[in-house]
């Protein structure tokens, strides 16, 4: 199913005939006498309608589900969560509709027990519909080729079998090579180049334009894969890339013999290109780290407010400073969030340059036992319960030290491509800033092996270091 308007008739004429089988279904007695089996739905009146009664409620129902659903029905490039959140957001929708507007008009009422049975059906059918019309099965694909490197778009024009319509690349890369083509014309003239927009590469492939055109191409071509042909894979717009391509939903994909086997999915020797894993989890893992997430997040607060409190008194009494440290740290594909801990240093003299607690005459005496103890990350718990952070996953790093970082260890940024977290393989190894090599080598390997089951192997050492270290603390100041 190409994009356009056979994606529009194929996406309103399946939620239609789907909320029309929803409301048939509803409505048969069989369905209606299982539902009064429980005790909840028992109460509601089993009166299924019949005759032009019956034609009223199903055409109703469709023209209202159908209306609600009027945002998906245009093309574009969406992330499959998206779709799922947005299908259920815009059913819930029409079932408000529909009951609100049966209360007002009983002429156009649905009975209640119909709208009970009916949400739970198309709660699933709905968004698997248009997860189908988005498959590689279902509709042709349509790549771009993004990136700086004029060689490798004419590589990998040459040798997918994608369908092309076009690349990006900055004008600088085009510039040069126009301008070398120019020469050569020149002194040899040679054939003219056959690509569209009048230059380089020799390929006949149209440039839409530069890479800040990235997202308004992804949406209005409506995109599946994105070809990345960038001469240095650790640049800010590489990571760039990525992250558009992470946002609408589009697959990545390199050219083999540019491909990093820490980024990118295991390769067929027998394929040009390699898929460039943007999403690491499949959607079952992805639902179980968020919820637990989200529980570890909640758990912590909660079960630490007396703690939080004793901690943000002794803060204030110690030197009458601010309780709170702000930060902005580094996330996925380069991207920043603010991170709070609780102060342990003071606020002058702050460098980027990785200091070894044991040398840093900044932090305080209660920031040494926040330190010591972990207590001065509790604040994290929030920007986790955002979804900033993660509980497990390569630690967030100051924005201004991310580059002294990146120049001790070439592929740092390689731990972009996964969120970040409060604990992580390093952390449990204790391997930190001060030895970015180490660091980035735990780092990349959780990159390689993450899972669900692997985070909660890395939570459980953790929780047990952090019992230790406070036991040690507490043992010492005896």
């Amino acid at each position: 199913m190409d994009s356009g308007w056979r994606y529009r008739i194929a996406s309103v004429s399946g939620v239609a005939l789907l909320a029309a089988l929803a409301v048939m279904l509803a409505n048969n007695s069989a369905v209606q006498g299982l539902a009064a089996m429980i005790p909840l739905l028992a109460r509601l009146p089993v009166e299924p309608p019949a005759g032009a009664e019956f034609i009223i409620e199903v055409g109703f129902t469709v023209l209202v589900v159908t209306a609600a659903f009027i945002p998906l029905y245009k093309p574009r490039p969406r992330r499959i969560l998206d779709i799922l959140a947005l299908s259920h957001k815009r059913l819930f929708v029409a079932i408000f509709a529909l009951a609100t507007i049966g209360y007002f008009d009983y002429t156009y009422k649905v009975p209640r027990l119909t709208l009970v049975l009916v949400t739970p059906i198309l709660f699933v059918v709905v968004p698997l519909w248009f997860i189908w019309l988005r498959s590689p099965e279902v509709r042709s694909e349509r790549a771009i080729i993004v990136g700086d490197d004029l060689s490798q778009i004419t590589q990998i024009a040459e040798e997918t079998e994608l369908s092309l319509l076009g690349y990006l690349c900055p004008t600088s890369a085009v510039r040069p090579a126009e301008r070398q083509s120019t020469h050569e014309q020149r002194v040899t003239e040679p054939t003219p180049p056959t690509v569209s927009d009048g230059g380089y590469p020799p390929i006949e492939l149209d440039r839409l334009g530069g890479l800040s055109r990235l997202e308004d191409i992804l949406v209005e071509r409506d995109i599946d894969t994105v070809v990345l042909a960038f001469a240095t894979p650790d640049r800010a717009e590489f990571f760039g890339a990525l992250d558009a391509c992470y946002e609408h939903g589009v697959a990545a994909k390199v050219h083999q013999d540019h491909a990093d086997t820490v980024l990118t999915a295991t390769p067929d020797p027998n394929a040009p290109l390699v898929d460039v894993e943007i999403e690491p989890w499949d959607i079952q893992d992805y639902m179980f780290k968020r919820a637990f997430d989200v529980g570890f997040a909640l758990t912590g607060i909660i079960v630490l407010l007396p703690v939080i409190g004793i901690i943000a008194i002794t803060i204030k009494l110690e030197d009458g400073g601010s309780i709170l440290y702000q930060q902005e740290r580094t996330a996925v594909f380069g991207e920043t969030f603010p991170i709070f801990k609780f102060r342990t240093m003071i606020s002058t003299g702050e460098t980027a340059t990785p200091v070894d607690d044991d040398d840093n005459d900044r932090i305080t005496r209660v920031g040494q036992f926040l330190r010591q103890t972990h207590l001065d990350e509790i604040p994290q718990l929030w920007s986790i319960l955002r979804g900033d952070m993660s509980v497990v996953g390569p630690r967030a790093v100051w924005t201004e030290e991310e580059y002294l970082l990146e120049d001790e260890a070439e592929t740092w940024r390689k731990r972009w491509f996964v969120k970040p977290g409060l604990t992580g393989l390093a952390q449990i190894n204790d391997a930190s800033s001060i030895e970015p090599a180490a660091k980035l080598r735990y780092d990349l390997q959780y990159v390689r092996e993450q899972s669900f089951t692997y985070d909660l192997q890395i939570v459980t050492r953790q929780l047990w270091k952090v019992g230790v270290d406070v036991w040690k603390t507490l043992v010492g100041r005896k």
